[in-house]
C-alpha cells in the first residue's frame, strides 16, 4: 500500500472520529446507562478502595469496526470518576498489520502499567499490538475476537453459525466504497443503516441505534483475511465480556475463544456493543483486571 496515501487515509479516519465524537457528545450523556442498573456501585467503590494505595494503571480502550471512540463514553465516565487515566485512541480500521503497529506505537508513548481493552475487531488489534509489551499487564476483550496465530477475523466470524456479517453476497448488507491507495480488490465496508440496528445494536433504543449507524467508521475488507501473529493472551492475563445476545460474533464463538485463552469470563445479556448497553458491567470487568494485576 502506498504510504503517502495510507497516511492521508489515516488522517481522514482521524477527522471522522473527531467529527463523530463532537456530533454525539451531547446525546451520549443522556444515553448512558446508570451504573446502578448494570453493576453495583458498592462493588465498584469497594474495588477502588482496595486499590487505594496501589499505583493506578493507564487504561487504553480500542473500539471495533463500524464504531468510533464514542462507543466507550459510558465506560470512560465511570473510570474517570474513580481517578483512572484513560485513553481511547482511534482505531484506523485499515487492516490488521497497520492497526496493530499504530496501536503499538501509541502504547509506547505511555509510561507505566497499562490495561488494554478491545471491542470486536479491536480485540484482534490488541492481541497483536500487546505481544512482547511488558507494560501491558492485562487484556480485556469486550464482545471481541481473540485470534490464535494464523487465524483471521473473517475466519473466526464464520467459525460458528449465526453471524449477521457473514453472508454469501456482501452487497446485501454492506455499502462497499473504494478508497485511495487500496490494494487490489480492497474496499471500505459500511454496514447498511437498515441492517445495523439488529446486527450490532439489537435491544438499544431506536434513536440510539440510528445514531450509531450514522456515525459508524468503515472497515477495509483487507482486514478480514489478514492473519494474526503470536497472540498476547498467551502471556498476558486476560478477561472477556461475552454478550449473550450478540448477533455479530456468535456467543458460542466468543466463549470458545475466551476459554481457549484461559480468560476470566463474564457473561451479560447484551448485544454486540455491551460497553454501550451495559457500561457498568464492562467497567467492573476492567476493574477486576486492574486489581488482579496490580
Amino acid at each position: 500500500m502506498d504510504i503517502t496515501r495510507t497516511r492521508r487515509r489515516m488522517r481522514l479516519r482521524l477527522s471522522l472520529v473527531a467529527a463523530a465524537a463532537a456530533a454525539t457528545a451531547a446525546a451520549s450523556a443522556a444515553l448512558l446507562v446508570p451504573l446502578g442498573q448494570t453493576a453495583s456501585a458498592h462493588t465498584v467503590s469497594a474495588a477502588a478502595t482496595a486499590s487505594h494505595h496501589a499505583p493506578k494503571p493507564t487504561i487504553v480502550l480500542v473500539h471495533g469496526a463500524w464504531a468510533n471512540t464514542s462507543s466507550w463514553d459510558g465506560v470512560i465516565s465511570r473510570l474517570h470518576a474513580l481517578g483512572y487515566t484513560v485513553y481511547a485512541p482511534p482505531n484506523t480500521l485499515m487492516g490488521l498489520t497497520f492497526d496493530d503497529a499504530y496501536l503499538a506505537d501509541f502504547l509506547h508513548s505511555i509510561s507505566g502499567p497499562i490495561v488494554l481493552v478491545g471491542h470486536s475487531y479491536g480485540g484482534a488489534v490488541i492481541t497483536n499490538a500487546a505481544t512482547g509489551d511488558k507494560q501491558v499487564k492485562a487484556l480485556v476483550y469486550v464482545d471481541a475476537f481473540m485470534p490464535a496465530k494464523g487465524e483471521s477475523v473473517g475466519q473466526l466470524a464464520a467459525a460458528k453459525p449465526g453471524s449477521c456479517v457473514v453472508v454469501k453476497d456482501p452487497t446485501t448488507i454492506f455499502n462497499l466504497v473504494p478508497y485511495p491507495g487500496a490494494p487490489t480488490g480492497a474496499v471500505d465496508a459500511y454496514l447498511k443503516q437498515s441492517v445495523f440496528p439488529d446486527c450490532i445494536a439489537n435491544g438499544l433504543p431506536a434513536a440510539e441505534q440510528q445514531q450509531l449507524a450514522v456515525t459508524q467508521l468503515p472497515l477495509t475488507t483487507l482486514a478480514l483475511s489478514q492473519t494474526s501473529g503470536v497472540p498476547a493472551w498467551k502471556t498476558i492475563p486476560s478477561w472477556a465480556v461475552v454478550g449473550t445476545e450478540d448477533h455479530a460474533i456468535p456467543p458460542a464463538e466468543l466463549m470458545f475463544m475466551a476459554e481457549r485463552a484461559h480468560a476470566h469470563i463474564t457473561t451479560v445479556k447484551a448485544p454486540h456493543v455491551s460497553m454501550i448497553s451495559n457500561p457498568g458491567v464492562v467497567t467492573s470487568v476492567i476493574l477486576q483486571a486492574v486489581h488482579a494485576t496490580s
